[in-house]
């Protein structure tokens, strides 16, 4: 079935590879479209999506979110299907705007359920929250004392004290996501329209062990939650605009090892969360799934969208970095940086244009092959983007270059995801 009511091209992908191209501006999907015309063979694409923290921070609606991607992949040309993701939900009410708006994937975030400190507390202060979730957290004794090889070799032990901190850590969390599966399935059963789900567990300190990984999506599957993907949160640091930072044999030891909990108890797809400029594991990734991924991405189009800026209005560029170096302290505060305003001068102390673009943006030109970007200036002008484009001033100015150089703002964006999908198919 497809969302024949809605706009018909708007359909779940299942297991097919997919890539989520976010969009803050609502002018990047030509761009997004060339990028799949020049590299995205036998991968599924996702335009329309958008957090519900990111249409709060950019003044859109969902229902905004979804007609410009849709009519912009249209006018581009782009007659085949779409995914359609309505990302980081996190209440009934998330649920229903973006039901209403014709999404089809949805992404269930249940991190305020998750308690953070349980890898670390001691045992005594776990027996005492263990105590306070017994009664919600009924499967523990399930699980304790099993162990369980993967098909990759890898061994796990649901150890008592492992499966009680995933009690802890996870237990309200999940049943959480089972309510908004649950009232996923009430609202969509009057009605002709296909829907999947994914599950969020990444936004945490610690990386997901692979115990959590199977306990998380094994009690959501016997839910009946139709499980189409999980992002777990992998070792290392998948900081916003830059490449990732960490290990890369753990990771890629990491990423075989969720993958065999994915095919072992689904399939479903891994998800890639902050995958923007993630060049350098791409091909790791889908390698270890078998191309059962997906990746989103999202504020690269912004970031790329200031790159025509800084080429076609460099006054306005030196205004924007500006105002976002006085908002940054406030702005990082959701997200995980490592960048500090004293990484990177000053736009009066940078005269030349072209250098400019290179400490705030980075260019390709300087980047060696299959790594992405790891200036810190990026991540100045990434967190602090609710905050341009609501701006009486700095809002509209930005939408009328990108409108005045659309094509500059296709090209830009074309080579930009054309090198990332290009990573990903070396790996299929």
């Amino acid at each position: 079935m497809t969302n024949s009511k809605l706009y018909p091209e708007v359909q779940p992908l299942r297991l097919e590879p997919s890539f989520g191209f976010g969009d803050r501006t609502g002018l990047a999907t030509p761009g997004h479209v060339a990028a799949m015309r020049e590299a995205g063979a036998g991968i599924q694409p996702i335009f329309p999506q958008q957090s519900i923290r990111e249409m709060t921070r950019t003044g859109r609606t969902a229902q905004q979110v979804m007609d410009d991607a849709v009519l912009g992949m249209r006018a581009a040309g782009w007659n085949q299907i779409t995914g359609a993701d309505a990302d980081h939900l996190k209440t009934p009410a998330d649920i229903d705007v973006t039901f209403a708006a014709g999404f089809c994937f949805y992404t269930l975030d249940p991190s305020e359920f998750v308690d953070d400190e349980a890898d670390r507390d001691s045992l005594e202060t776990l027996d005492t929250k263990y105590a306070a979730v017994r009664d919600e957290v009924t499967w523990v004794d399930k699980y304790a004392g099993q162990t369980l090889q993967l098909p990759n070799g890898t061994s796990l032990s649901f150890t008592a004290e492992a499966c009680r901190r995933a009690a802890v850590k996870y237990g309200r969390a999940i049943g959480h996501a089972c309510k908004l599966a649950a009232y996923l399935a009430e609202i969509h059963r009057d009605v002709d329209r296909e829907y999947e789900i994914e599950l969020s567990v990444d936004e945490t300190a610690q990386p997901t062990t692979l115990v959590e990984h199977y306990i998380i999506a094994d009690q959501c599957l016997q839910q009946n939650i139709p499980l189409v993907s999980l992002a777990p949160r992998f070792p290392g640091d998948f900081e916003k605009g830059v490449d990732f930072k960490g290990d890369r044999d753990q990771l890629q030891q990491s990423l075989h090892d969720h993958a065999a909990i994915a095919r072992l108890l689904g399939p479903y797809k891994l998800s890639l969360h902050s995958g923007s400029d993630k060049l350098s594991m791409y091909t790791w990734l889908a390698q270890a799934t078998r191309g059962h991924f997906h990746v989103k991405t999202a504020g690269t189009s912004y970031l790329e969208a200031l790159r025509v800026v800084a080429r076609h209005a460099d006054s306005l560029f030196r205004e924007i970095i500006d105002f976002s170096r006085d908002r940054f302290d406030t702005d990082r505060a959701t997200y995980h940086l490592s960048a500090t305003l004293t990484d990177v001068p000053p736009q009066q102390e940078i005269a030349d244009a072209r250098r400019l673009e290179q400490l705030y943006l980075e260019i390709w030109d300087d980047v060696p092959e299959g790594i992405g970007f790891t200036q810190p200036g990026r991540q100045i002008l990434h967190c602090t983007f609710g905050s341009v484009l609501t701006d009486a001033k700095l809002g509209g100015a930005i939408k009328q270059v990108l409108t005045e150089h659309q094509a500059t703002y296709t090209d830009v964006l074309r080579d930009h995801f054309a090198r990332h999908l290009r990573a990903l198919q070396a790996g299929m």
